[in-house]
């Protein structure tokens, strides 16, 4: 028995020997926790400050160790992956076919509601993401475009600043009216922004194909409207070697789609009067009170102006001296009257700006002469002349004139079509038959025609005459049309 209580006490204090080791190990544990947690608690900050300080130094550029390149070729192959996604899609998407859907149909437009603005697009703009438009357009190959962020632009691309005016037109820029069709809405822009959305630059296309740019008469319109000369891109050496990317476009691929009644006629306004600014004719006198073929004289304030502005060849008249005494005869019946009769190919821009401006009634056949019309005081008068062949053949493009001249405040007083020459030898294009042909005259139908259009003509002038004079009426109306504010 005392050997068995012999063997349970030494296990007893054997345990006890456990248990106080263990709690001693336990204790130099915690200890040690705690001695380490000081230290760390002592360095933390030291090491926050000497972090801080070397992200400072890489910034400010001062540090250039080994350890900085790879976050420096980092950002590079970044860049370099951005400039890879600018993939450049043709102009004219042949998915697209709508007009003016396929130019840069990447983007839907911006509608011009509430303020009656044609169709267009604004790059960089939230709908790219922030990028800008990129095209190339080398010599006999087909435009091309992309989106690209401005830090990293396709390689090669060449950069525009300023602001761009980027128009798609199916018709040619060399046609005064179909021009005239393009330049509007820029106009409307232009002059909507108080001015201050002057282009830097203008990039013209035509069924997706850069074009080099416009007619002399519509490039001087749009440096008179803008005020600055117009700087077309070419897209070709040596101005450009590459893509060309524009700090900002303003983009309009539809012309006049969507711009409202209002709208244009403001732009009309302007660009008749900036026009006739630029051309000094703005504050000309009013001319003198005189009359064909009668010595006797009228109120100069009320004195009727008749332009005969004739062709030659294509649609010209073939007795003008007939015509012109048509009108010349029924001219001398009105008080105050005088002809003028000239061809558009005898004149510059400001000498047509400044004929116009003296004009109350235009005698014009149709073409793109009659877009003078622009230049006339509104309430002014145009009559309009074909040759046979247009009033069966042409369709609806023959009426643009009507609905310029009732867009830009004017009268169009009516059309006559030529009922006698060769019919054309089976053929049913207007354009490779009855386009070309000449004009004959009605003296009879002509007499009465002009009677009562100079008639009324002059009735309306002379109360005009009453209500302001010519001069003051002038004035304001061109103050008022030239505010950009």
């Amino acid at each position: 028995m005392n050997a068995c209580m012999s063997q349970s006490t030494f296990a007893r204090r054997r345990t006890a020997r456990r248990v106080a080791m263990a709690k001693k190990k336990s204790t130099s544990n915690n200890l040690l926790q705690c001695r380490l947690k000081t230290v760390l608690c002592l360095l933390a900050p030291l090491l926050l400050l000497a972090a801080f300080f070397g992200l400072q130094l890489q910034t400010l550029g001062f540090a250039f160790s080994p350890a900085t390149r790879p976050c420096a070729a980092a950002v590079d192959d970044l860049v370099g992956r951005l400039r890879s996604l600018a993939t450049f899609h043709r102009l004219k998407d042949p998915l697209e076919p709508a007009a003016g859907a396929w130019f840069i149909s990447a983007l839907n437009d911006t509608s011009g509601d509430p303020d009656g603005e044609a169709r267009h697009l604004v790059l960089p703009s939230p709908g790219s993401s922030g990028r800008l438009l990129c095209v190339a357009a080398p010599p006999g190959v087909d435009a091309t475009y992309a989106l690209a962020w401005r830090d990293a632009l396709p390689l090669g691309a060449a950069l525009r600043r300023g602001l761009a005016f980027v128009s798609e037109s199916p018709y040619d820029y060399n046609n005064l009216w179909h021009g005239l069709t393009a330049l509007a809405p820029f106009v409307s822009w232009h002059a909507r922004s108080g001015c201050r959305a002057v282009p830097a630059r203008w990039a013209l296309f035509q069924r997706g194909g850069a074009r080099m740019g416009m007619s002399g008469w519509l490039t001087s319109l749009a440096e008179a409207a803008m005020g600055v000369e117009m700087e077309v891109e070419t897209f070709r050496p040596p101005f450009a070697a590459g893509p060309v990317c524009f700090e900002q476009a303003l983009v309009f691929r539809r012309q006049m789609d969507g711009l409202s009644r209002e709208r244009l006629l403001a732009a009309f306004d302007f660009m008749r009067c900036k026009a006739r600014a630029s051309c000094g004719v703005a504050d000309a006198p009013p001319p003198p009170a005189t009359r064909a073929g009668n010595n006797g004289s009228g109120d100069g304030a009320a004195a009727l102006r008749v332009t005969l502005l004739f062709r030659r060849g294509a649609r010209a008249f073939k007795d003008e001296p007939a015509v012109a005494r048509v009108f010349e005869k029924e001219c001398a019946r009105v008080a105050g009257c005088v002809v003028t009769a000239t061809h558009t190919d005898n004149l510059t821009f400001c000498d047509q700006v400044r004929l116009m401006s003296e004009t109350d009634v235009l005698v014009t056949p149709h073409g793109a002469q009659v877009t003078n019309l622009l230049f006339m005081d509104r309430s002014s008068s145009i009559m309009e002349f074909y040759p046979l062949g247009w009033r069966q053949r042409a369709g609806g493009g023959q009426f643009v004139y009507r609905w310029m001249a009732s867009r830009a405040g004017m009268r169009h007083e009516g059309s006559w079509w030529d009922p006698h020459g060769e019919p054309c030898p089976g053929s049913p294009d207007v354009l490779s038959c009855y386009k070309s042909r000449q004009i004959g005259h009605d003296e009879a139908y002509f007499a009465e025609w002009a009677a009562k259009v100079f008639a009324a003509a002059k009735d309306r002038k002379m109360v005009r005459a009453v209500l302001a004079p010519p001069e003051e009426q002038r004035r304001g109306a061109a103050a008022a049309a030239c505010d950009c504010a």
